[in-house]
Formats: structure tokens, sequence, C-alpha cells
């Protein structure tokens, strides 16, 4: 079969095959192509409807997906609605114009909502559950350049004032919670917005996830979600990034029918056409019927649906077809003479099917995204769809009804309306607003006045009516999680006992301590384990036979490796999330689950397992993404460190995670040594995160990111004398060196620990150095507390200052401070300000290569011998020894020289 048709099946009655053929000949001879396409369109919905299993056609025709006879009635006030529309429109416009007046110009987008303010009113008042409908609410991703309209309705619906309106894009000169933010921000109005859109792509693939995550709740028994849909809206320009369609095939194996994507297709991205010489809902089309959505086109408002009914021969369709994205955007802004003449005119056929229209009804002939009819019935249809996710594309302006900015390509740049504009705007919305009124406003201050008709007026009460019946005002977050109750701490005792004689490597040490959280009665089935293709890597295999992976179809096969103790297991209620290789569909998950407790009211942990250069580096931004949800959870950059997975090479050797991580402020890395060191770690993740204090009583929206090693190395018992409150800080005392002679400071995190205690007998037996050593579980929070103890000093001039953790910890320790790690120097040097000390850092500066770790380590030296020379050097240039012995050291060791290691032997070196 090629692309569905017969080229090589066997003809089992050539003679009836050639009498069907002959008659389809004939009809085209008789009654022309376009006749003979529709009977087979025709044949091939019969066919459907029979169950023959025909192929699906890649596209339709350049027309409405629903027909005017199969549209549903539509139950609102459509007069009512519209007038509620007006006052969004303008109320949204001049918000923006008001910030970009003389003197202020902060930004901001007017033309995106006008393009979609149909859209989103047919869901407001039709379709979106708030929070308090006793399905629990639907959850809706508004997309980010139309924030303005959704403000604007928020004022009229009291949630708003006019004061916030005026102080759109001025969050702080106000006066916090004075302004608001430039898109949909969680983490800056953590009541209002449920989740960020603007970094475009996101809303695509997070909001698959989230359908799925909802499924997921389902089906492990959590939470009933069968009454809450999920709503995605999105550009058609905003289709060109990478993670907007890479995921939608997840959606249909799943039969994601609680997800509904409102492609908002008004042709242009932000300098121009989205594609000027072709057909980008067509193209969009293809790609969703090919990857299984249900497709629903709606291009063409009530008033083509008079000519459609006229088009006997098919003309116009095909001109429907056949006209490019670019011409339809000069249609858009040209006049109806212009329109008759060059897309009427050139057939006689369609220039007769519009001679009883005046050049103005051509102009005003409408696209159907702003037909709230034609909008209500693909709502409704989406809505009532079974098995598919769907997406609706819906042709729109760009500005529509602001005549200024109505489908120019530089509309997206343009965020000043003159006076002009804006009588011209009053007039087309026919608002109630007097000429002298906006003059009088726009004279004294260059912008016009907003517009409310009072709280009592009927258009409030009836949008506030709509909204009562569909379960409350949106977009709103709340949080109504219940507490957990956590682990006590028998469950961190066997990794604080160490590992005795026996080597682990620190990934294994915390995916043990995770097992243990998932046998814990209360927050067990709260574990989300999400890895992208790679539970075996981190030696999660163990975990198939109890906790299964998700797949909402079950098994319906024998897996190959069914007769083994480590079977591969899937179940409807499985706790795995593999995600395959998708490190951002990965992503996508953690965040869905990490927010869950807002969304939801049920706090989930998710646990996201991953080759650490594929975190931070690859799905940053999806990173920040999380937080900006206020997101929660544990992320686990897994075979970290440049030296220590070298023999994957230069793609997988992470040497700078930690100071992408350091950027974000919601994240809090730490690259633990010891095992008992991540017992308490991860003990205090969950206080934080899902416990509750007086300062957080509803838990604290960060974000807990460790590396760890898959090197294995010995793992010491948890010190009777532990410092856990400098292991939590970042930093804490392991052992103080005896004996006489020259000292140092020793520090080191994550993997790098061992070499610097191999450095300490190396200075003790070669040179008489006596090294204390200190194990850095994270240089981020050093840096940032000493960062936040500067800061409360300038603002705090009269009082006594304070001392940052890092300096108070090693003042008073004599000798210069060495620190080291798996690192880029810029990580560990994060804190040299602060250190007390000369500050000496060895690390693994540019790129990564495939070799065996000590031969990696001998070319960035930082191992043991290469801390030994460095250690040397830092107590020469101090005068405590001569420069001599650097040099002795120097030819002793060969640390210039990796050959010096090639017979080193390694172990543990696979992935």
């Amino acid at each position: 079969m090629h692309e569905g048709l017969p080229t090589q099946l066997p003809d089992i009655d050539p003679d009836e095959t050639h009498e069907w053929i002959d008659s389809f000949d004939s009809m085209i001879n008789d009654r022309g192509r376009e006749r003979a396409r529709y009977v087979m369109l025709r044949l091939l919905e019969r066919a459907r409807e029979r169950q023959v299993g025909v192929p699906a056609l890649r596209s339709t025709d350049y027309i409405n997906t629903i027909p005017p006879e199969r549209e549903p009635w539509f139950p609102g006030d459509e007069d009512a609605e519209r007038r509620i529309r007006a006052m969004i429109r303008w109320n949204a416009a001049v918000m923006v114009s008001s910030a970009n007046r003389p003197g202020l110009e902060v930004g901001g987008h007017i033309a995106t909502y006008q393009s979609a303010a149909s859209l989103y009113e047919v869901g407001f008042n039709h379709f979106f559950r708030g929070k308090d409908h006793p399905g629990g609410g639907d959850q809706v991703y508004i997309q980010g350049h139309g924030s303005p309209g959704i403000y604007a309705r928020a004022f009229l619906e009291g949630r708003l004032s006019e004061q916030q309106l005026m102080h759109f894009r001025q969050e702080v000169q106000h006066g916090l919670g004075q302004g608001i933010p430039s898109y949909p921000h969680p983490r800056l109005m953590p009541d209002f917005w449920e989740f960020p859109t603007v970094s475009m792509g996101l809303t695509a693939i997070n909001s698959i996830y989230q359908a799925r995550f909802n499924r997921y709740l389902a089906n492990r028994g959590i939470k009933d979600t069968s009454q809450q849909h999920v709503w995605a809206f999105m550009g058609d320009g905003e289709m060109a990034e990478p993670e907007s369609l890479g995921a939608i095939r997840v959606a249909a194996r799943e039969e994601l029918d609680n997800l509904t994507w409102v492609v908002n297709c008004n042709l242009q991205q932000l300098d121009g056409p989205v594609t000027g010489n072709g057909k980008i809902i067509q193209e969009l089309e293809s790609v969703f019927r090919g990857a299984g959505w249900n497709v629903i086109k709606v291009i063409w408002g009530r008033e083509w649906d008079d000519l459609l009914a006229r088009d006997v021969d098919g003309v116009l369709v095909n001109q429907m077809n056949a006209t490019p994205d670019g011409a339809f955007q000069t249609f858009s802004v040209e006049s109806g003479a212009y329109n008759r003449e060059h897309f009427f005119g050139p057939d006689p056929r369609l220039r007769k099917m519009v001679e009883h229209m005046t050049d103005r009804q051509i102009e005003k002939l409408p696209r159907g995204g702003h037909d709230y009819r034609k909008v209500y019935a693909a709502f409704d249809a989406a809505t009532k769809h079974v098995g598919q996710p769907t997406v609706i594309l819906a042709h729109t302006v760009k500005g529509w009804t602001l005549e200024a900015l109505e489908g120019k390509n530089a509309s997206h740049q343009m965020k000043k309306l003159d006076l002009g504009s804006l009588l011209k705007f009053r007039d087309r919305l026919r608002l109630p607003m007097s000429d002298k009124e906006i003059t009088e406003s726009y004279e004294s201050s260059k912008t016009a006045p907003f517009f409310h008709p009072g709280a009592d007026s009927p258009e409030i009460e009836y949008m506030m009516e709509r909204r009562r019946a569909l379960g409350g005002s949106l977009p709103k977050r709340e949080v109504k999680a219940k507490a957990l109750k956590l682990p006590g701490d028998d469950v961190y005792s066997e990794l604080k006992q160490g590992s005795g004689k026996n080597k682990i490597a620190s990934t294994m040490a915390l995916v043990r301590l995770l097992k243990d959280w998932m046998r814990d009665p209360e927050i067990g089935k709260r574990i989300v384990p999400i890895a992208p293709d790679e539970f075996r890597t981190f030696g999660m295999d163990s975990f198939f036979p109890s906790a299964k992976i998700y797949n909402p179809h079950g098994q319906t096969y024998e897996s190959v490796d069914r007769k083994l103790l480590l079977k591969w297991q899937e179940s409807e209620a499985g706790q795995l999330l593999h995600e395959g290789i998708s490190e951002a569909g990965a992503m996508a998950s953690a965040t869905a689950a990490g927010s869950s407790y807002s969304t939801h009211g049920e706090p989930m942990i998710p646990f996201y397992i991953f080759y650490s250069m594929f975190g931070f580096q690859r799905t940053g931004d999806s990173i920040w993404a999380m937080a900006d949800q206020l997101a929660r959870g544990f992320l686990i950059g897994a075979t970290a460190g440049r030296t220590t997975l070298t023999g994957e090479g230069l793609q997988h050797a992470d040497g700078h995670s930690p100071l992408l991580a350091a950027t974000n402020p919601a994240v809090v890395h730490y690259d633990p040594s010891f095992a008992y060191e991540t017992a308490h770690i991860m003990q205090d993740g969950l206080r934080r995160m899902y416990g509750t204090s007086e300062e957080h009583p509803e838990g604290e929206n960060v974000i807990y990111y460790l590396t760890v090693y898959n090197e294995p190395v010995s793992q010491p018992a948890e010190p009777a004398d532990v410092d856990v409150d400098g292991i939590l800080k970042g930093l804490h005392k392991v052992s103080t060196a005896t004996g006489e002679g020259p000292r140092v400071q020793l520090l080191a995190s994550g993997v790098g620990f061992p070499w610097i205690e191999k450095a300490a007998e190396l200075l003790a037996e070669d040179w008489g150095v006596v090294a204390d050593l200190w194990s850095a579980t994270s240089w981020n929070e050093l840096a940032r507390e000493a960062v936040a103890t500067e800061s409360w000093n300038l603002l705090h001039p009269t009082e006594a200052p304070r001392v940052p953790f890092v300096q108070e910890k090693l003042t008073g320790h004599a000798g210069p401070v060495l620190a080291v790690s798996d690192y880029q120097r810029a990580v560990p040097l994060q804190i040299a300000r602060w250190v007390p000390a000369d500050y000496r850092v060895l690390g693994t500066d540019g790129f990564g290569f495939a070799d065996t770790r000590p031969a990696a380590r001998r070319f960035f030296n930082v191992d043991a011998e290469s801390v030994v020379v460095q250690a040397l050097q830092a107590l020469a240039d101090a005068g405590e020894i001569g420069a001599d012995k650097v040099a002795e050291a120097l030819a002793k060791y060969r640390i210039d020289d990796p050959t010096a290691v090639q017979g080193a032997v390694q172990e543990g070196g696979d992935a």
C-alpha cells in the first residue's frame, strides 16, 4: 500500500474494477473534476461510516469542518456576549497603549488578543470550568501574548482594579502587588495565573503531559479527574517550535480526549506571514491528522455559508484551496472592491456568485475564528469527541477590529494607539463613550480611559452568572493540598550506616533511598519516578515488578524478558513514568506532578532522574517553566561530572550543570559526596517542599537538584558528631589532620572527595604537609547565602554586619584553601570573595572526551596528584616551603602527562 493505494495487491475481479474505473472516467468527462472529487470524498466518508478501513486524507478542503446543518444550537445571548467582548477588547488595547505613553514605554502586545477574543470568550462563557466546579475544574493554558485580554476580563469581573491595569508591566515601582506582569506568570501572580506560557512551544508539550498526568492520577486511584479538561491556546507561528509538535503522538497514542488545543491561525508570526506561499492551516491539519488527532477547522464565518451553498461547481472551494496565506492576509486589509477583483474576479462564476453583494459586504466577510457560533460548534464538538485529542484550527485576523493594526505585518511591534485610532476603535466596538471623554483623557495623559459599565449592568451580571454556572472565575490558582505525614528518621538509617567494605555509587545510594520512600505508607503512592528511557541505567529495573510502568492501556503482550525476575511490566495503575527518549517530555511530567498540589489539591513528589548533561543543558527552559509554575520535586542529575562518565565522551561530560542551576532562584543544588549527606539533604528537601512551617505553612516552592555519580566509592558511616547544619548550608568539616608542619584546607564536592582524601595522604607522607578535609555539599547555596548576607548588610548600614556562612566556617583554620570538583573552576569560584585565605581552585574547564577516569582527571589536573602540586604551590607562594619542592612534586607525579596513568585500573566505568 502506498499512501493507502493498492499498488501491488492482486485484483480478484478485474472486470468489476474496470466498470468502476470506466464509470469514474465518464463522470470526469461529463461533469468535470470538481464533481468527481466531491463524489470521491463522499464515498470515502461513507466507507468510514461502514468501517471499511480506508486511510484518512491528510487534509480536507479549506472550509469549515462542521457544516452549517450540523452546528448545534447556540445557548447564549450573542448580543450580550458581543458587548462584553467589545469592552474587553477596548480595555485590553487601552492597557497596552497606556503602558507605552511617553516617559513609560514598557512595551506590550495588542494584536494577539484582538485576533483571539472570540475564541477565549466562547470558552469563558460556555466551556471553561472553574475551581468550584464539582468535577474539579479545567486547566486552561492562556497564550502568553494574549494576557492583556485576560486582565481586561478580570477587571470587568472585579478581580483586578483600574490602578492595576494602569500599572501593567510595572511590578515594583508602585509597590509589590500593585502592578501586573507582562505575561502569565504564577510566581509573580500566585493567586491568578496557573501556568506560565510565554516561552513558546512549552505550552504545547506541557499541556499534553498535564492531560496525561490527569489520567495517571485517575488510573492510580489518587483522584477522579474524569470531568477535568485541559485547554491550550497557541498561535500558528508557535507551531514552528520543536516542542509544539514534538509530543503530539503521545497525546494520540494515549487517547487523551481530555485535551483540546486551540490554534489561533491569524497567519502571522512576529515579523510577517507564517507561510506566505503556503497554507499553514492545511499544513497543520496534515500533521495532526497523521499523528492521530481529531482536527476541527474553523475557517469561515456564517456569512460565507450562503456563498458556499451556491457553489454547485466547487469553484469557490477550489479558489479557497488555491489561495495562499499571503494573499489571504492581503485580502483581510484591502477593500471590498479589491477582494471582488482579485479573489472573486478571475473566474466569471465566482464574480457572478457575489454580484448581489456590495463592496462593503464583501470587505466584511469574516474569518471563522471571529464567529461566535462557528467557534461554539467547534468547542462543543471537541468536548464530545471520544478517543482522540482535538485540535481546533481557527482562522483569524491579527489585530481584528483595530484598523490601525489589523492584518499588518508589523502589528506585533505596534503598541501605541493615537487619538484617531482610538476613536475609530470605539466606533467599531460601538461603545457608549463620547469623543469628549476620550479626547480629554488622551490630551491629559496620552491614553484613553478604561470602560466599565458598572457591576449591576446587564453585561456584567451576564458574564458573572456564566462563570458561576461553570464553577467560578478563571484563571485562578489555589492551594488546597492536605499536609503530608513525612517519613521519620528510620527510613534514612541505612544510608547513614555507610557501605562498609563495599563500594557503591552515589546514584545507587539515592535509588536505595527512593525505594524505601516508595514503601512508606504515607508518601509512597505519591512518589512519581520519572526517567527518559534510562531506568535500567540507574539501577531502577528492580522497581518494575512491584511499582510497574504506567501505561493507560495496560500490557497487551508478553514481554521478551517475561521469565526474568526483573521483567518489564506495564500496568494501567503503574507508578513509573517511562518517557522514552524524551527529556522534554520527562520534564513536562515532572512539572505536572510537581504542581499537582495546586492544580489538583493532591501533593505528588516527582523524582526525575536523568543523565545530568541532558538536564539543565538540554531542557533548562523547561526547568525555568517548572519553577515559574511553582512546582516542587527532585531533579536528579545522575551520571554526573566531566570525568566520571568520561567513556561516553564529550556530549555526556557534564562540567557545568551546577552553574546553570545557580541561575535559577528556585533550584536548590547539592553535590553530595557521601550517602549520609544524601540522606540529610533528601530529608530536608521533603521537609521544605512538602512539610509545613511558620514561614511556609503550605510548603516551599523550590526544586531540589542533586548531582550524583556512577563511580563506585567507599561510603563512610555517618560520624557521631555530624554537622547537619553544615551539610544543609553547603560546607562541613570531615576531618582535622594531626601532626606538625605546614597546613592546608582541602575542599571537594561530589566524586571529588576521594581525590582530596588521597591528596592528604600524599601530602603527609611525601611532603610533611597536614591537610584538613571539607565536604562542600553545595557551592551554589554557599554563594547564595553569602550574597544574601551582603544584601542585608547593604540595607542595614547602622546594624552590626552579618558574616557569610562560608567565611565564618573557614575563619580560624590555618593555611591556604584549595577547592576541587568534577566541574569547571567557575563552580567553586562562586565563593572566592568570602574565603578568608588564599583560595586556589582546580576544575575541568574545556571540553570533555572519551577515556578512563584516571586519564581524564590527569588531563584536567583534578586528580589527587594535581591537588598535591597545587597545595604545594600555594604554600610556596606563602613562603612556607621552597619553590623547589613544587618542581620536585611536578616531576614526581607528572601531572602534565596523561600517559603517566595509562595503566591505571578503574571500576564501574559503564553508564
